[in-house]
């Protein structure tokens, strides 16, 4: 038999039920708030706060630029530009939530409230992950592509088994979503309909390889149909949209209505990090058309034009901002009190023999080194 022949037996065939996928597709369009009669809605009181949160966010990642310039910090991911996915990430949580974040959402595990020293602790090169994950409901920052997103969703479901109503919001990449491992999260997430939403940040490239490298679907948004979560297209640099999109979709998860699939559409103005040569792989007339869609210049011009961003409210968001950026300074200039025997803390519950041993040598030789001098 032919293929065109099985094609059309299968074709005249009765299908076997399904799921209707027509709920599951992103709409068109991207969704946006600011620029459009809905901007007029929203609460003053949240517009300002996530303007604040902007302005800081800005700052930090300026700050931390400059650290890592300055041989303070090893590497640093900047998110300039992407500010409005994370800081509306985190303004979407109820403190009793989870955020899962990648190395570059820094911003969204520090607007959750973890000490900004403590949260570049991994990049300084320090052990472990900086701050407690249980106490501040924020994953360690993860470095591997896409390995934390079925994390978030065993997570999830696991709360929800016991009567939890947490829900978990995973950060990741465009780049992250040609790993196995988002596949695997999806499928898990869509078949529990677990209390999980996924946040794809798309700037645009996975490093240096641009989307349509990595990539045939019309959008990434309509990965979602195919493990029955629905798909959902947000301006990523309209941070009211993003705010109100993903919302939506945690207050949805905490209801029973299962997982969303979220994809910003968003570009970092810096380079990969500190290590990538971006002007190899793009033009600067592609940054300076994205330059114009920058999220704190957006907001602040709505808040001007409706009245709600005055020049002391101004003030006070880039006080709070120098204040961050002058502590950060400060803190991360002290030597930190270094422990070597911390490397064998907290690797497993009940160390290995093998670790045993490497720990005793380490220990003999810091004695040793001790007696020499």
């Amino acid at each position: 038999m032919t293929l065109q022949q099985t094609t059309e037996r299968a074709a005249a065939e009765p299908r076997t039920p399904g799921r209707d996928p027509a709920p599951l597709l992103p709409a068109r369009r991207p969704a946006r708030v600011l620029g459009t009669p809905a901007a007029d809605a929203v609460d003053p009181a949240l517009l300002r706060e996530l303007h604040r949160h902007l302005v800081v966010g800005r700052r930090f990642n300026e700050q931390a630029t400059a650290l890592t310039r300055q041989g303070r910090l090893a590497v640093y991911p900047s998110s300039r530009g992407q500010e409005a996915c994370q800081i509306a990430a985190a303004l979407a949580l109820r403190p009793r939530d989870w955020l899962f974040p990648t190395y570059r959402d820094t911003l969204a595990v520090v607007a959750r409230g973890v000490d900004p020293v403590e949260t570049l602790t991994l990049l300084r090169g320090d052990w472990h992950t900086g701050y407690d994950p249980v106490e501040h409901r924020v994953a360690p920052l993860c470095t591997p592509l896409a390995t934390h997103l079925p994390h978030a969703v065993g997570l999830a479901h696991a709360a929800r088994l016991s009567g939890d109503d947490l829900v978990a919001l995973a950060l990741t990449g465009d780049g992250g979503t040609s790993e196995g491992d988002f596949h695997e999260a999806l499928t898990f997430a869509g078949v529990t309909r677990a209390p999980v939403v996924f946040l794809v940040q798309n700037n645009g490239y996975a490093i240096s390889v641009p989307l349509a490298k990595q990539t045939a679907a019309p959008t990434l948004a309509h990965k979602g149909v195919g493990y029955g979560v629905p798909g959902v297209q947000v301006d990523g640099n309209d941070v009211v949209a993003v705010h109100g999109v993903l919302s939506a979709a945690v207050e949805k998860a905490r209801s029973g209505g299962g997982p969303t699939l979220v994809e910003a559409l968003t570009y970092r103005l810096d380079a990969h990090t500190n290590a990538d040569d971006a002007a190899r792989y793009r033009s600067d007339d592609e940054v300076e058309r994205w330059r114009a869609e920058d999220p704190v210049t957006r907001l602040e011009t709505h808040l001007r034009a409706a009245g709600l961003l005055d020049e002391e409210t101004g003030r006070q968001a880039l006080a709070a901002a120098e204040t961050m950026a002058a502590d950060l300074r400060r803190r991360v200039a002290e030597e930190p009190a270094v422990d070597p025997m911390e490397l064998f803390a907290h690797v497993y519950a009940t160390p290995t023999a093998q670790l045993g041993e490497q720990r005793a040598r380490l220990a003999a030789e810091l004695r040793a080194e001790a007696g020499s001098r």
